[in-house]
Formats: C-alpha cells, structure tokens, sequence
C-alpha cells in the first residue's frame, strides 16, 4: 500500500532511494498492497561546495491538544474549526479510486488476443513476442475460481531492511517492506497520474487555492493489535518527522514541506501547505506509525531504536496494511502474512482480497545465486541484467519452468563525480570525462544494446524531457585531452599521469571509483572506465564497496566517484533532492554536491507553475543545464527486464517498472 507511495515520491522522503548499482529497482519503493504510491527515485546500478547546515527552531504550536503535541520543526499554528474551515474554503472534488479496478477496467477496453498458453509457449526473442508475452499473461483474472488463493509469493531482495520503523526507512527494501504493511494516503497508477486510494481513503477534497487537501479515513483499518488506525495517527506520525530530536532526514523530505497536519475527528484529517504548490499532492505521503504504542515510547528514546519497547517492536511489529510480519531472518528472508482484518469484517468483504496468502521476501545479494533460486524455482520473479537475459535465460531449461519479459523504464544509470574533490570542480573537467569513456562499447558489449544509451535525467519518452536534447556522448579522446589541458591538467613530470598545481601544491589525477559489490554490470563498466582514462593520464582506481557502505560515503561526501543510478519519481520535482544547492544543506540526495544559482530558481518555478506544458519547459532547462554541466556522466537508461515463474499472472510495465506503482505488484496472482 505504502510500497507505491515511497517508492513513487522517491525524491521526496524515500526520495530517491538509493539502492546503488547492485540492486534491482523494482521492489521500491512499494508495490505490494492495492494502493500507495506518491513519485520518487531509487538508486540502482549502475560551482560546488559544501554550505553550512540550516538554522531551524523548534517551537510547539499553540492550541495543539497535549495529546498531539511535539517537539517540531513548524511555525506556531492554530487550526480554524471545522466550521470555519468549511465556510471559508471552495473544495474541489479528488479522486478517490481503487487500483485493481482501474487496471481492470484499463483491460477491458484494451483486450488483446494472446491467451495465457499462447503466451507460455512463447520464447521471448523479438518485440512481438514481447508484447504477446505481456498480453496474454499481463491480464487480472476473469473470475476468483482462476486463483489461488492459499498461494506463496516468493519474492527477491537484495538486501536486508534497515528497520520495521517506517520512520527509519532509508532503502528499497524497507519500503518494499512498507508496501505490504502500511497505508498511504494518496498513490499513482501507471501513467503517474496521482489519487487517494479507496481501501483507505473514504473523500478527498482539495481547496480552491491548493493551500489544504482535507481527507476522511475509512474507520475499518486496524493496526495488527486490534486498534483502530485514526486520523491522530497520521498526524502523530508527522509530529515525529518533524522532531527535530529524531534523525529522519530521508522522511522528513516533502513533509517539511507542510505547514501543519490536523485531526478534526477520529478520521477526518486536514493537511495545511505552506505555499500554493502543484507539487503539494506528492508531499501528503510520509510513513504511519501507530500512536498508541510510540506516544510515550519516543521522548525516552528518540533513537527509535535503544530503548526495550523500540527493540521489542522490531520484533514484532504493530502495522496495517494488507500482511503483517511474520518473520524475519537476517540475511534469510522476512515472511509476511494476509491479513483477514484488513479485508474482511463481521464476515463481509471490505475490500479486495490480497492475492497472496504468503509472501516470501527472500534475501539474496549475488546476481548469480538469484538467478540459480529462480531456476530452481525457489523465487518467482527476478529482475535480470543484460548478460543474463541474452545468455542464461533463453534454453528449454529455462523456458520449462519461466518465461521472460521487459517495458520501458525512466531509470538511469550514471557515473557521479564528487565536486568538492580538486579534480572534478571544473566544468571542462567532467565534460573530459564523459568525452573519454567508450559509451558505444558499453552498450553494445556490456549491455548487449539492451540499454538505450544516457541523455540526463528524464526518458526520452517523459512529458518533461527536452524536444531538443543534445545527442549522447561518444568517445572523442582528442577532444578529452583538449578539455583536460583547457582546464590545467597536464604531465608535467612525464610520469603517464596528469597533474595539476592547486594551491601551491602538485595534485596527481589519480581517484578512486566505487560501486556497489555484487554488480557484475557495474564492475565492467568501471573497469572499462579505468581503462579508457588510463589512455588519457588518468589513474582510476576501481573500489568495489558494500552496499550499506557506499550509502554511508555517499550520505557524507566520502567519495571520489560513484557508478549508481536512480529511478524515477512521480513528479519531475523528485529530482530537487539531488540536484538543488538546499538539498545539498538539508541532508538531500545531492551526493555530488552540485550547486548552480540557476537550477535552485528553476526547481523552485517549478513547483509553483500548474499548466503542465509551462511546467514541462521549465524542468526541460533544468535537464539542459544539467547536461551541460555534466555532475554525472549518464551511461544508459535501463530497461525493465524480469523473469517469472510461468505460474505467475497480472504484470504490467510502467515507468517505474513492474511493482512500484499502483496497483503494481498487488496485481499479480498465481494461477490454480
């Protein structure tokens, strides 16, 4: 349920996940439960400096109830009554949908002709055969007899989760894990067209001029101890985001962003904004913890994590979505279970039906030993790089059990350079080496022409990327040299590598590129790299690093070069967290440190302009900019590539892939 909204609002808390070159993009963000996802990136694969922390005071609202109150980052604020409230405001009508019955409906009037065994017999060799694929087993099922019901999902992660917590979410996994067991209050279907979601949402209702979105709670959720899941929740929820006492920084990226969260009722909950925003919709989506149990747990303990109550919920966890955790083994898997409250009381049908009993989320690091598990058939789906899908998932062996597929995705790939290291702080510089990387032998040997080759931050194909982009880069190491020596790098000892005078002292172009371990995609193309720089006097050398590792480097500007990738957010907006100077201050995802007056006051346009072509022209100069200025050398776009047990039914691609959308992997059901 939440799956979608974290992994949709990736630049906002989940904002842009960072789930290096190692890991798959598709669990994200969210995709489980019907409902739940808000825009955002995810790291995948693969005029700066550092400006001093913000300055924020924490005051308490006045006329907050005890109840509510916290320690917070806001402004004082006093709520007018509901009365008032009602009698002062022009609602407009939101909508407020149900994922599967938009899918649904999308199918009917879409139907196909390929049947499910047609598309069985099928090996995925051309375009064709790909969509024939995707038409005959993409679809819903025509009635509940075709499922089964009492069926195991056996999911793949890369990863361990950093926490139960949603607060202290800060990977893919975890929101993955938020996606099966929590709620959100707005979601994005395929198109990334945003709604409330009706397995949680009773009405939506935003004002006239975008300043408050009031909401009405169905009163049938529950938390797995029995309580009622509330309006107070939510607005409890934020309160903590909020405190500055609690280190949140990945949260805390869109809610800080909202004057101030109100309970009226039990379930009626009013969002006041800040500004009048067209990105105010993707900031309504945070984590939701229940009240009842951390209300007097986390001014003990704002870690959230020392105290025996904190220690006690990561072993059991209170949440409220559609599975509850069962287990979790670190390094193993996490087992989640329907949960028959959340779809049935007093004996009737409240909503849909989750398709799958069980979910096994098993956790797998190495390429290799995942793609054995699926053919082994102990996973059920596996999103696959180019060199397996072209060499190890195209015999009989392969086909008796799986079949395979793939869709057009808005991730990229891309090599970052640190711009408070002294050797990519010029322009020229990062320019020189994206002229000296061999981009045409990458896509063709590396990524078997799978990938279509890096031109910035949005797809091609997104409504907000440029009409005249500047063609990819391609290697040119004349013109590298050029820029290098334009910028003062040249051998001034003679010793095959290339050295620069910096504040009286000699620097030798010698730096270290990381990426995640585990990649075999990452580990050529950074291999490749040092041997294309070498060509021109630069020493690369290649460090392969842990996952959790390159974030901490990330996080802290404790790099020198980093192979990654990000996947794409609901909004363009998302894409603030990386590259604006304030997210470089507020703890953002600006790992790069990039810094241009011009794309600050673009990002902020952006936000404030509501006629979607304006909008689009002001995001295509920021990807010109950028593209110009070159913090990143973008490699490829990767496509969406999986493999599913033949078992497996009700997939579709969207811009952010397969799952993480909604209602994304709540779509797929395994057929009797």
């Amino acid at each position: 349920m939440v799956r979608n909204l974290l992994v949709g609002r990736l630049g906002v808390w989940l904002s842009l996940c960072l789930f290096m070159t190692g890991c798959p993009s598709a669990p994200p963000p969210v995709t489980p439960p019907p409902a739940a996802p808000a825009g955002g990136g995810s790291s995948t694969e693969a005029g700066s400096g550092t400006a001093p922390a913000p300055s924020t005071a924490a005051t308490q609202p006045a006329g907050t109830p005890a109840a509510e109150s916290a320690t917070v980052l806001l402004e004082p604020y006093t709520p007018p009554s509901l009365e008032e409230l009602n009698a002062q405001t022009k609602w407009i009508d939101r909508p407020v949908e149900n994922g599967l019955e938009l899918l649904r409906k999308h199918q009917a009037e879409n139907p196909g002709s390929t049947t499910a065994q047609q598309a069985l017999a099928l090996e995925n060799k051309t375009p064709e055969d790909n969509r024939r694929i995707l038409e005959g087993l993409g679809k819903l099922p025509a009635s509940d007899a075709e499922v089964d019901w009492d069926a195991t999902l056996n999911q793949h992660s890369t990863m361990n989760i950093n926490a139960m917590n949603g607060l202290l979410a800060s990977s893919i996994a975890d929101s993955d894990l938020m996606g099966y067991t929590g709620i959100a209050l707005t979601t994005f279907d395929w198109t990334m067209r945003t709604y409330a979601d009706s397995s949680i949402i009773q009405s939506w209702q935003t004002s006239e001029d975008r300043m408050i979105d009031k909401m009405v709670l169905r009163n049938d959720m529950t938390w797995t101890d029995g309580k009622p899941v509330t309006a107070h929740d939510i607005v409890f929820s934020f309160q903590q985001i909020m405190n500055p006492k609690i280190l949140v920084p990945a949260v805390r990226n869109g809610p800080d962003q909202l004057k101030w969260v109100h309970a009226y009722d039990d379930y009626t909950v009013v969002i006041f904004h800040k500004e009048s925003l067209a990105t105010n919709e993707q900031n309504l989506n945070f984590p939701i913890i229940p009240k009842h149990y951390f209300e007097s747990t986390i001014p003990k303990d704002p870690t959230l994590t020392d105290s025996p109550p904190h220690v006690a919920f990561e072993q059991e966890p209170i949440t409220c979505g559609p599975y509850r955790v069962a287990k979790y083994e670190r390094d193993k898997e996490i087992v989640f279970e329907r949960r028959p409250s959340w779809y049935e009381k007093d004996g009737k049908q409240i909503r849909n039906k989750p398709y799958f009993k069980t979910i096994r989320m098993k956790i797998i690091s190495d390429d290799n030993t995942a793609l054995l598990a699926l053919k082994k058939g102990d996973i059920d789906a596996l999103e696959l790089r180019p060199e397996p899908w072209m060499t190890q998932t195209t015999d009989a062996e392969f086909y008796k059990s799986n079949t395979k597929s793939y869709g057009t995705e808005w991730s990229h790939s891309y090599i970052g350079w640190n711009m408070q290291r002294p050797w990519f702080q010029d322009v020229k510089v990062r320019q020189a080496m994206s002229y000296a990387i061999n981009h045409k032998e990458m896509l063709e040997n590396i990524c078997y022409s799978l990938y279509e080759p890096g031109q910035g931050i949005f797809h091609p194909s997104a409504w907000m990327a440029p009409k005249d982009m500047p063609p990819p880069y391609q290697q040119d190491l004349d013109k590298a040299e050029d820029l290098l020596e334009q910028a003062g790098w040249t051998d001034s000892d003679d010793d095959g590598i290339l050295d620069k005078e910096i504040d009286g002292k000699k620097v030798k172009f010698e730096f270290a590129l990381q990426f995640g371990s585990g990649s075999k995609v990452a580990e050529r193309i950074c291999g490749m790299v040092s041997e294309n720089l070498k060509q021109i006097g630069i020493a690369c050398n290649v460090k392969p690093t842990e996952f959790t590792v390159l974030q901490a480097d990330a996080k802290k500007h404790n790099f020198d070069a980093m192979c990654a990738g990000w996947g794409s957010g609901a909004d363009p907006d998302t894409s603030e967290n990386l590259w604006t100077t304030k997210a470089l201050q507020t703890d953002g995802r600006n790992y790069v440190a990039y810094s241009n007056p011009e794309v600050d006051k673009l990002f902020e346009a952006g936000k404030r302009e509501f006629d979607r072509e304006k909008r689009a022209d002001i995001y295509r100069k920021i990807a010109l900019i950028l593209w110009e200025d070159q913090p990143y050398t973008w490699l490829y776009f990767r496509s969406a590539m999986y493999a599913y047990n033949k078992s497996l039914r009700g997939y579709m691609y969207s811009p952010r892939g397969p799952f993480h959308y909604s209602p994304g992997i709540m779509s797929i059901w395994k057929a009797k």
